[in-house]
C-alpha cells in the first residue's frame, strides 16, 4: 500500500487523538486489517487493563453498555495469536457481559446507555462482529432484528437515530448519515467474520446492507459528500460516511456479496473524494465532529474508517478494477 499518500498521515494523526472504547475499538479494526500488530498488541493489553469488573473492555466511565464490544476483536486476535491467558479471559468476560449481563429490552435487544432503555443505531458494528468473532451468530442476528425493528424505516431505507423502549416511541427520527454508516459497515464487518456462510445471518445481513447502502447513495451529493442528516439538506456536509459506505462496498465486493459491476466505482469514487480532503496535518475534515458529534470537525473514528476503507481497497483484484 506504498501508494496511498493518506496512510501515513491519518495513521499519525489517529494515533495523537483521544478516543473512548468504541474509536479506540474502531481504531484497532484500522490497525488489525493494516497488518500492524505492533500497534494492535498494545492497544489490546490497554483494553485489557481498562476493563471493568462487569466485563467491559478499554472503558473510560462514558456510560456506555456496548461501546466496548468494538475491542473485543482486537483482544480475541491478540489471544489467538500470542495465546495469551489474560486476552482470553478478557474477551470471555466481554462476551458474557454482553451475552447475559448488559442490560436489555425484553425480546434480548441491547440497550445502548447506562440508566436509559435507549436502543441506539451506532450498537450494530459494536455488537454484530464481535458476537460473530465469540461463535455467536444467532445472537448477532437477534441484536440485528431487534434493532431494525425499532430504528428502521423501510419507506426511506435507512435508520433513524435513537429509540425509547419504554415509550416505544422514537427519541430521534433522524436519519443520521453516521448511524447509517455504523449498520452497513458493521453488517461488512460482521459478514467478513461469518465462518458458516451457510447460517442464516449472512443472508439476512447482506441483503439488509445492500438495501440501506443503496437508501444512502442516492443522498450523495454532487460534490461526493453526504449531509449529516441523510435527507436533510438544512445539515452540514460531511466526509465519513463516505469512507463507512467505501469501506463496506469494497467489502462487500471483496467478499462476493456485492457485484463488482454495480458498485466498484462507487467505492472508488466515495474513498478518493475523502483522499482529496486530507489536510497537512493528516486530518480528514469536516467530518461528523468528536465530542458531540453535531458538528462539521474531527474524530477518531472518521480516521480509522479512512484507513479501514484504504485496506479494503486493496481486497479487490486488479480486473475488477472501476
Amino acid at each position: 500500500m506504498d501508494d496511498d499518500v493518506t496512510l501515513t498521515p491519518v495513521l499519525r494523526a489517529l494515533l495523537a487523538m483521544q478516543r473512548h472504547s468504541w474509536e479506540q475499538g474502531v481504531a484497532s479494526h484500522a490497525l488489525l486489517d493494516l497488518g500492524r500488530d505492533d500497534l494492535a498488541v498494545p492497544l489490546a493489553l490497554d483494553a485489557v487493563t481498562r476493563q471493568t469488573a462487569d466485563g467491559r473492555l478499554g472503558e473510560l466511565g462514558d456510560s456506555g453498555l456496548v461501546n466496548c464490544g468494538a475491542l473485543g476483536e482486537v483482544v480475541h486476535r491478540v489471544a489467538t495469536r500470542t495465546g495469551s491467558a489474560e486476552c482470553a479471559a478478557a474477551f470471555d468476560r466481554q462476551v458474557r457481559w454482553l451475552l447475559d449481563t448488559c442490560p436489555r429490552a425484553g425480546d434480548g435487544t441491547l440497550f445502548h446507555l447506562e440508566g436509559t432503555h435507549q436502543v441506539w443505531v451506532d450498537s450494530v458494528y459494536m455488537l454484530l462482529p464481535v458476537l460473530v468473532l465469540a461463535g455467536r451468530p444467532d445472537e448477532a442476528l437477534r441484536q440485528l432484528r431487534g434493532h431494525a425493528d425499532r430504528l428502521f424505516d423501510p419507506s426511506s431505507g435507512l435508520y433513524a437515530h435513537q429509540y425509547d423502549e419504554d415509550s416505544g416511541t422514537l427519541l430521534r427520527a433522524a436519519h443520521w448519515g453516521t448511524g447509517n454508516g455504523w449498520v452497513v459497515a458493521g453488517l461488512a464487518r460482521a459478514v467478513h467474520l461469518l465462518a458458516d456462510p451457510s447460517h442464516e445471518l449472512h443472508a439476512v445481513a447482506t441483503a439488509h446492507a445492500r438495501t440501506v447502502i443503496d437508501a444512502c447513495l442516492a443522498h450523495r451529493e454532487p460534490d461526493g459528500t453526504f449531509h449529516d442528516v441523510l435527507d436533510d439538506d438544512s445539515t452540514f456536509t460531511e466526509l465519513d460516511v463516505a469512507q463507512m459506505l467505501a469501506y463496506a462496498l469494497f467489502t462487500g465486493v471483496a467478499d462476493g456479496w456485492l457485484p463488482p459491476d454495480s458498485y466498484t466505482a462507487t467505492a472508488r469514487s466515495l474513498l478518493a473524494t475523502a483522499v482529496a480532503h486530507v489536510s497537512p496535518e493528516g486530518f480528514v475534515e469536516p467530518v461528523c465532529g468528536a465530542p458531540h458529534f453535531d458538528y462539521a470537525g474531527r474524530s477518531a473514528e472518521a480516521q480509522a474508517f479512512h484507513l479501514l476503507a484504504l485496506v479494503a481497497s486493496h481486497r479487490l483484484a486488479p480486473e475488477r478494477g472501476t
